[in-house]
């Protein structure tokens, strides 16, 4: 372990060296380019110590606040001696976070958050994830629909990573049990649907972080965005997310596997023994906070309902919270948009564009919430007493994201402070190949995360220094920063989706009752596989400016071949009995 922490350190340490002497011109405060050229490389000590300390500890919430905390002090160091330095440096850090709660965008995001965990609670309760989930696995009646249900089931529960986890695998356990499919592969399948669906969904738990670290990097270089119109746009270029989901579905029809998970397949198949010998299964504890009342009728309507009005309300507050910003505005062109064609494509685009996010994601949630209290009395589910005690459980949940929120912008607004992302342009932006940057930047949230098992903590840390960074070496071009933003997003989902110490992979263990490391050793095979295609097929080509169109694509075939390459068939034909032991007894 500690030549594991090691190696970490040192190669994120000299990923960082290579950055500083190998970003953008944006309009900077004049305060921030006179502390850029008075502490020079100093200015990078915030996010470095963050990244460092989050490797030693592994303790995200601590290492942001120290990383701010090294910035406050840098700057305090200017009018003061190093023991005042030390106090006014601890109490820039409670200004920081005190005004980042004080902005009306932030805590509309944190609101968002808690109110959409507080909904997620109570469908659970009511049983209606459970239901919906029930249903599906009715339909499974081979290991190729098993599987297939599975990955269908983690796509409908997309408003949360951990919902997803302690849902899926816990309904489709005995499907797949049945079918003899390993406990391995049913928990990289409930992993995989799980931190790269939820963070690509248009509502969930983590749209709101993901789009206020957008916005307030954006307003790092002057701009000031629709960060939801930003956020969408990054999907097609969250290339892990979409392949990850394509090469479950690929292994799935074709029964091609490779590495340790080949032998669990095979194992579970010619043996019957969806766990190995001498495994250690985790058990949930944390499952029956979602388990529903007990003897209550399931019903898929108190999940359909209740998200339904989720989404219907969330993209109409969109559209009316959209209108009428812009016909309270002075541009009347759009206006008379709106008044001529209101239903119109372009009205809809624009309404979106204009919209408050944080503040109409919070609504929508709010009022499904509501819908679903009501649901749940009428069917005397539980007591009006119990609904908020449920909802405010659901809420407490996401307290850790609205802290690491909090910290994440306090990070970003010292960064900003101190001129770190003017001194990062002015060394990088004539010296690091255009091309290369945004997987530079997925490979090094990669890592991040992967050593910290949180993808929060690397979104917050990295993505204030890369949209200047790429602002300035893409010459400003809207289209390469966008690339470069979904590089950052998607790194921090892969990293954190194959570490051990992820809070994901270890539910989704729990889940599917299969051994911990186990999982992980399957796992990786695949999570790496996809990643090299991710960079390779992804964000090279990107990087040199193919469109889209053709990237995309290109990865999805890259991710089925690469079945066809390493993969061998699971259904193998009769062998010998040494072979069954060989392959039972596989570790």
């Amino acid at each position: 372990m500690k030549i594991t922490k090691k190696t970490f350190i040192l190669t994120i340490s000299l990923m960082f060296i290579f950055l500083f002497t190998t970003t953008v011109l944006a309009a900077e405060p004049d305060a921030a380019t006179l502390n850029s050229q008075r502490f020079g490389i100093l200015t990078i000590l915030p996010p470095f110590v963050a990244i460092v300390l989050a490797f030693i500890t592994k303790n995200v919430v601590l290492s942001l606040f120290l990383g701010v905390f090294s910035g406050t002090f840098l700057i305090q160091l200017s009018g003061h001696s190093v023991l005042n330095a030390i106090l006014h440096g601890f109490l820039s850090v409670i200004d920081n976070l005190r005004n980042s709660l004080a902005d009306p965008w932030n805590a509309g995001i944190i609101l968002q958050c808690m109110t959409i965990g507080g909904l997620i609670a109570l469908v659970s309760k009511m049983g209606g994830a459970k239901a919906v989930a029930e249903r599906l696995a009715q339909k499974a009646k081979s290991p190729v629909s098993a599987q297939i249900i599975t990955w269908i089931l983690g796509l409908f529960v997309f408003f949360d990573d951990y919902a997803n986890s302690l849902i899926v695998g816990p309904i489709m356990r005995p499907v797949c049990d049945k079918m003899k499919i390993s406990r391995e592969k049913l928990s990289f399948i409930v992993d995989s649907t799980a931190a790269p669906i939820s963070g690509i969904a248009l509502i969930s738990t983590w749209v709101g972080y993901e789009i206020s670290l957008i916005k307030d990097a954006y307003s790092s270089i002057g701009e000031n965005v629709n960060a939801y119109g930003l956020f969408v746009q990054t999907i097609p270029y969250r290339f892990y997310n979409i392949l990850i989901l394509v090469f479950i579905v690929a292994s799935a029809l074709t029964l091609r596997e490779f590495g340790p998970m080949l032998l669990a397949e095979r194992r579970a198949r010619t043996t019957g023994k969806v766990l190995r010998d001498g495994s250690k299964p985790m058990v949930s504890s944390e499952a029956t906070n979602l388990e529903p009342k007990e003897g209550i009728k399931l019903t898929i309507w108190n999940a359909i309902i209740p998200i339904g009005v989720l989404l219907i309300g969330a993209f109409a507050g969109f559209y009316f919270n959209g209108y009428n910003s812009i016909m309270g505005g002075e541009d009347e062109t759009l206006k008379a948009l709106f008044i001529n064609s209101p239903a119109s494509f372009a009205a809809i685009r624009e309404a979106f564009s204009a919209s408050d996010a944080s503040i109409v994601l919070f609504q929508a949630a709010l009022f499904a919430s509501i819908v679903a209290i009501i649901m749940g009395l009428y069917q005397k589910i539980f007591t009006l007493g119990e609904a908020i005690d449920t909802w405010i459980e659901g809420m407490k949940s996401l307290v850790i994201t609205g802290v690491i929120l909090l910290l994440a912008w306090s990070l970003s607004s010292v960064i900003k402070e101190l001129g770190t992302a003017k001194f990062l342009v002015t060394v990088l932006s004539n010296s690091l190949p255009k091309f290369i940057l945004p997987s530079i930047i997925f490979i090094m949230g990669s890592i991040i995360s992967f050593a910290t098992g949180t993808s929060y903590g690397t979104m917050g840390i990295l993505m204030p220094l890369t949209i200047p960074l790429a602002h300035g070496i893409g010459a400003g071009d809207p289209h390469y920063v966008l690339i470069n933003a979904s590089a950052v997003l998607t790194g921090a989902i892969f990293g954190d989706h194959c570490s051990p110490i992820s809070d994901t992979t270890i539910l989704s263990s729990m889940g599917s009752a299969c051994d911990h490391l186990d999982h992980v050793k399957t796992q990786m095979w695949y999570s790496l596989t996809v990643a090299a295609i991710t960079i390779v097929f992804g964000y090279i080509p990107a990087g040199f400016g193919l469109p889209i169109v053709i990237v995309l694509p290109l990865c999805m075939v890259a991710t089925v071949l690469s079945l066809f390459i390493f993969g061998k068939s699971v259904e193998v034909a009769d062998e010998s009995n040494l072979f069954h032991k060989k392959v039972a007894n596989v570790n």
